[in-house]
C-alpha cells in the first residue's frame, strides 16, 4: 500500500480497526532517489518535499479520528530514522521501522528487507527511535534466506521495540515461533512482550483464527484495506476470537 496509505485511507478504515500504518515514507537522500527510481517502474510511493513535515501533517489530520496512527519509514541513515520518531511521539503515533520492502533500489541501499540481514543496523534503528519516546514498531517478512526471523525478533525487543508486525507470506506457522521466541524471552519483571501484529492474506474470519491462533495479538489487512466489505469481516472475527476464543 506504499503511496497510498495516507490520511484519507486512514480515515476510511477508522469505522473497522483500532490502527492504521501510513507510509512508507523515504526519509533520506538516499531511499528518497530509491523511491523515485521505483516511481519509474510505476509504483507508486510518496516524495513529498519535506517528509517530516509530511508525517507531522498527516499526523495532525487524524487527531479527531479515533484510530491510533502509525506510519511507517525507510531510510539509509540513522538521524532521519529519529526526527521522524519525534514527530510521531509528539502525536501519540507509532514510528514503524520498514525492515520489510523488498524492492531492489531499496535493498540496495540498506534498507528494507536488507535489514533483517544486518541486525545491529536495525537494532541501532529501534533504539534510537525508542529513545525519543515513541512506540516503535518493526515490519518483518518471512521467507528472507539466511535470516531467522524469531532470532531477530528476540534482538530487536531486546533494544526496546514495541511492536513486531509480521509478513507472513507463505509459512504463516513462523508467526508463532516469533511469539514463542519473544515469550522465552520476557522477563517477568520487564513487563509484557511485544506485541505480535500478523500480516499477509487477512481477509476473513479463517485467516484471522489461524493468525490469532498462533499467538499474534493483532492482525493486519494490506491491499484490500479500502474495501469495507473485507474490514467488516475482519473485524468481526477478531471481536469475536477476543469475546469467545474463536472466530465463528
Amino acid at each position: 500500500m506504499s503511496g497510498q496509505s495516507d490520511a484519507e485511507w486512514a480515515k476510511a478504515a477508522a469505522p473497522y480497526v483500532g490502527c492504521a500504518f501510513l507510509g512508507g515514507i523515504a526519509l533520506d537522500s538516499r531511499s528518497r532517489d530509491a523511491a523515485r527510481g521505483m516511481r519509474k517502474r510505476d509504483r507508486e510511493e510518496f516524495l513529498p518535499d519535506d517528509p517530516i513535515e509530511f508525517i507531522r501533517t498527516q499526523l495532525e489530520a487524524l487527531e479527531d479520528v479515533p484510530i491510533r496512527a502509525g506510519i511507517n519509514v525507510r531510510s539509509s541513515a540513522v538521524e532521519p530514522i529519529q526526527e521522524a520518531a519525534v514527530a510521531c511521539a509528539s502525536a501519540g503515533a507509532i514510528l514503524e521501522v520498514n525492515a520489510h520492502c523488498r524492492q531492489e533500489e531499496m535493498c540496495a541501499i540498506g534498507c528494507g528487507e536488507s535489514l533483517l540481514r544486518n541486525t545491529d543496523r536495525l537494532c541501532e534503528y529501534v533504539s534510537v527511535a525508542a529513545e525519543t519516546g515513541a512506540t516503535v514498531s518493526v515490519k518483518v517478512r518471512t521467507e528472507v534466506d539466511g535470516v531467522d526471523l524469531p532470532e531477530t525478533a528476540r534482538q530487536v525487543a531486546a533494544a526496546g521495540v514495541d511492536v513486531v508486525h509480521v509478513d507472513a507470506m507463505d509459512s504463516e506457522p513462523v508467526v508463532g515461533a516469533v511469539v514463542d521466541t519473544l515469550e522465552a524471552g520476557t522477563d517477568a519483571t520487564v513487563g509484557r512482550r511485544p506485541v505480535v501484529v500478523a500480516n499477509n492474506g487477512v481477509r476473513d474470519r479463517e485467516t484471522v483464527r489461524e493468525y490469532l491462533g498462533y499467538g499474534a495479538d493483532a492482525v493486519s489487512v494490506g491491499r484490500p484495506s479500502d474495501d469495507p466489505e473485507v474490514l467488516s469481516r475482519v473485524r468481526e472475527a477478531v471481536v469475536k476470537w477476543f469475546e469467545n476464543g474463536t472466530a465463528d
